[in-house]
Parts: C-alpha cells; sequence; structure tokens
C-alpha cells in the first residue's frame, strides 16, 4: 500500500502536502485533522476535507514534522539568502500602481532571496520576475491587475537570441504580457495562499477573444517561459484575461494546491495550458474555469513555421478536481511537436463537457500517444473520453480539405494517435456518450484499451453532436461510438440513479 502522505512540494515559507488515505481522490471520505510539529512544538493543527493541505509561515532552513492520517512524514524548508518586503521599495495599497516598485523589489532580491508582499490588494501592471528567486503571496495579500491596456506591455514573438517569446495558439505571435510573467526563469518559486487577480472581467478583455487589438493578442494571467524547477503552490489565480497559467518550454514543473477560477462564460480562459515543457507534476488542484480545465499543448504547424515545435512529455496529474469548463483534461489541438507519456490518476471531474478529449486535424504532424486515465471519478460529464481526429479549427477547419471522410495523402503533417487507455473509471450521469472516438480514415486512432469502465446515463439529457467535427448527428446515451479507430474493452452500463430507485 502506498503511502497516505506525500510532500507535493515545499519553499524556504510554506508546503504542500497530500493526504491520500485508500479511496482518495480529490474530496476526502470524511474530514481528516492534522497536526505540524517542530521539535516537540506544535505550530499549527486544522482539519481539511481535501486531500491537498497548504502550510504557510514556516521558516526557513527548518525541519518539521506532519501528521495526519494515522502517519507522520518530516520535511526541511528551503534556505533563504534574504527576505526583502516589497513594501520597503514603496508599494502601496493606496497606489494605482505598483509595478514600478516591484521592479525595484525584485532587482533587489538576492539569488537565492524571496520577495515578500504583505497582507493588502496591490494593483499593478505587469510585473516580471526573475530566475532563482521566490515570490511569496501570504493569505490575505492580492495582486490585482489594472484593467487600461493603454501602454501595456507586449511581448515580442521572438527576443534577440530567436527564442519564441510572445506566443498564441501555437504559433509566435506578439502579445500583451501577463500581469505576472516570468521569462528565464530557472528556479523560480511562486507560492503563498494569496490571491493573484488577472483582471480579465474588467475592461475589455473578453470582448475580442480572437482578435489582435493594439497589435497584440490578449495576455495571460501568469506567463512563464525557458525555465528549469519552477515550483507554484498554495495561490489562487482568476479573472484570467485568456488562458491562465501558461508555461513555455518549461523542464521540470510543479504545481499544486492551487485553485484556478474563471467565470464559466468567460472565453478562451484555459485553466492550465503547459506548451513544450517536460517533467510536468500537477497535484491536488482545483479548477473551475471557462474553458478546457488542463489543456495541453505542443505548437503549430504555420506556414514556413516549424522551428518552434518542440514536445510536451511526462505529465503527471493527480488528485485534482474539474469542475465545470470544456475538457477536464485535453491534449491538442496544438500537438505538432508530439504529447506523450501523460498520466491521469485519482482525479474528479465534475460537469465539464469532457473528460479525456484529444484533438487534432489535418495538417497537424506529430502525435499523441502513450496517455493512462485511471481511477478517476466523473459526475454529469458530457463524453467521458472524446478523440477527434477532424476538430474543426481555424479559419480552414470546416473545409472539404479538412472535413472529408475519404482518404487523404499520408505525409508528415498527419497527426497520429495510439496508445491511449482508460481504466477503472466510474462516470455517473452522462449526456452523450460513454467514448467517442473519430480517427482520419488514412490514420485511424489505435491501441485505445478500456478496462473497467462503468457508465450510467443522465435520462434527461438531451441529444448533442459527440465531438467537434463536420458532418455529425446528435445523439444521446451512445455508450461507445466510433469511426476510423480500434479500441480493446467495452462499456459496462450501470442504472441511472433514478432506474436504481
Amino acid at each position: 500500500m502506498t503511502s497516505a502522505l506525500t510532500l507535493a512540494a515545499v519553499s524556504n515559507r510554506t508546503a504542500t502536502l497530500l493526504c491520500t488515505p485508500d479511496g482518495t481522490r480529490f474530496t476526502l471520505a470524511a474530514p481528516l485533522a492534522w497536526q505540524v510539529f517542530c521539535g516537540s512544538d506544535l505550530i499549527a493543527d486544522g482539519v481539511t476535507t481535501v486531500a491537498p493541505v497548504f502550510l504557510e509561515g514556516l521558516t526557513p532552513a527548518t525541519g518539521y514534522v506532519f501528521r495526519a492520517c494515522g502517519a507522520e512524514l518530516a520535511f526541511e524548508t528551503a534556505p533563504c539568502a534574504g527576505l526583502v518586503d516589497v513594501t520597503a521599495h514603496g508599494a502601496s495599497v493606496e497606489a494605482a500602481d505598483n509595478s514600478a516598485a516591484f521592479a525595484r523589489a525584485i532587482a533587489a532580491v538576492p539569488e537565492g532571496g524571496t520577495l515578500m508582499v504583505p497582507p493588502g490588494r496591490y494593483c499593478i501592471r505587469p510585473i516580471h520576475l526573475k530566475a532563482r528567486m521566490t515570490l511569496y503571496l501570504p493569505k490575505g495579500a492580492e495582486l490585482y491587475a489594472d484593467h487600461d491596456r493603454q501602454n501595456w506591455p507586449i511581448l515580442p514573438p521572438h527576443d534577440d537570441a530567436s527564442r519564441v517569446v510572445g506566443t498564441w495558439e501555437g504559433l509566435p505571435e506578439a502579445a500583451f504580457a501577463a500581469p505576472v510573467t516570468a521569462i528565464d526563469c530557472d528556479n523560480l518559486t511562486i507560492t503563498g495562499a494569496g490571491r493573484i487577480d488577472a483582471g480579465g472581467d474588467r475592461g475589455d478583455w473578453w470582448s475580442w477573444p480572437k482578435e489582435t487589438r493594439d497589435g497584440a493578442r490578449r495576455p495571460r494571467a501568469l506567463f512563464l517561459a525557458h525555465g528549469r524547477n519552477v515550483q507554484l503552490s498554495g495561490f489562487t489565480l482568476c479573472n484570467s484575461p485568456s488562458w491562465t497559467l501558461h508555461p513555455y518550454r518549461i523542464d521540470g514543473l510543479t504545481c499544486t494546491g492551487l485553485n484556478i477560477e474563471n467565470p464559466p462564460d468567460s472565453p478562451n480562459t484555459d485553466g492550465l495550458n503547459p506548451e513544450s515543457c517536460t517533467d510536468v507534476r500537477l497535484l491536488g488542484i482545483r479548477f473551475s474555469v471557462g474553458d478546457d480545465c488542463i489543456a495541453v499543448k505542443a505548437g503549430k504547424r504555420g506556414p514556413g513555421q516549424v522551428d518552434h515545435i518542440l514536445p510536451t512529455r511526462g505529465l503527471m496529474v493527480h488528485h485534482c478536481l474539474m469542475a465545470r469548463g470544456h475538457g477536464a483534461v485535453v491534449l491538442g489541438s496544438e500537438m505538432s511537436g508530439d504529447i506523450t507519456d501523460v498520466d491521469v490518476a485519482a482525479c474528479e471531474f465534475v460537469g465539464t463537457d469532457r473528460g479525456l478529449r484529444i484533438k487534432t486535424r489535418r495538417g497537424r504532424g506529430g502525435k499523441v500517444a502513450h496517455v493512462r486515465l485511471s481511477d478517476v471519478v466523473m459526475t454529469g460529464v458530457g463524453t467521458p473520453l472524446a478523440i477527434n481526429a477532424f476538430y474543426f479549427c481555424d479559419p480552414d477547419g470546416r473545409s472539404e480539405a479538412v472535413q472529408s471522410r475519404d482518404p487523404a495523402p499520408v505525409d508528415h503533417t498527419t497527426p497520429q494517435v495510439f496508445d491511449i487507455s482508460l481504466t477503472d473509471v466510474l462516470a455517473t450521469d452522462v449526456q452523450i456518450a460513454g467514448v467517442a472516438l473519430l480517427g482520419l480514415p488514412e490514420a485511424p486512432i489505435t491501441g485505445v484499451t478500456i478496462r473497467n469502465f462503468r457508465v450510467s446515463f443522465d435520462p434527461n439529457a438531451q441529444p448533442a453532436v459527440p465531438l467537434m467535427a463536420a458532418h455529425l448527428d446528435a445523439v444521446r446515451h451512445i455508450p461507445l461510438w466510433t469511426e476510423f479507430a480500434q479500441v480493446d474493452g467495452t462499456v459496462d452500463l450501470l442504472p441511472s440513479p433514478q432506474e436504481a430507485r
């Protein structure tokens, strides 16, 4: 039996623990008491109803013991080379724009040091973090983005070293900087139980979701690019102008204990979009957003544009809650650089349109492969497993060349989807289909395995198309719908709750 306690992340003043007694996903079966000791002294205690427990206010380079679940786990906080208080450099809750004060404070943080933001709301325009520092946002501290984009900084498609820094839907494009931006961010930590409000609900950000204005695309809430060993823990991200948390070309990323929130009608506000990243751990995160909860990307082919394409591989998603959203865990449609080795386990999907969703189309190239989904409970999900090779994205997405069911020539732009497994999954109140798979006739989906997949249908569901592709009829209550796909396994039907009564 695996341990019921796991240290998900530790910084110089915080730690995130996962309490996972047998059968735990995100929500615990019953409230659980916990305690933290430093030596023989009890320094904190509480009760949790969810797997992640976030601790802050710890002392750097100090040993602690966490007790819960009838077990204990010892850990030591990281050292800190120096603490800088942002208010000592002019930041104030009364100021209309604290970005210059933050710039001064960040410059003053020594390598391995910490920038601390005291409780209070600090209005900002984009701030730029640096490598080998910690941004500490304790409970009650809030970064509150300005709503006015006049003179807002813009990230160009490429920097002076020809690296991509401005990016939009898988292509290099000029984009407004995020309220919190970090480029070249090796060993960066952002932690604390505070809040980053990116201001998407203020101004006009949500009124032009697919446009370019003032020469740039909409910003993210938090954008990280070109770094290694990055850790994010504890804080809330909300009201993003577009994708919320966008790590780009990060090698070694841990996100844990986060809360990612956007209104359900906010356009394209995906929760967390790792793009061309490797070795990514997403643990104990709560999502409630206006688009996909987790949307994994690997770049997109453009006319004469392929140098920016790199893979995403080695992604772990454990003990997370996806509530609302178009898809819970989505791979693509920007997947030209390959998305491989994805493990989704012990999660809860509630009210998302789809559960595990893979989407691509002719012209993408690349592959999505070696994907595992296991020990997941879904409630009120439209289609728990959806794989679509005719996704009608981009201006030509509904063209005959993209949507024709006649075989097209196979070349380097033909996407491949294979080796996908779904094991020990319970999905209740499904509306449309348990599984919907639509491959290309020239490149069928292969190696899909289903084991112990139990489904009950929502008796009040209305017919709808199972996938975002042309030439499909509306359906409801279909256990397994496939075209140009190979499947090993079956869907086990359960009575609906009403029928069970």
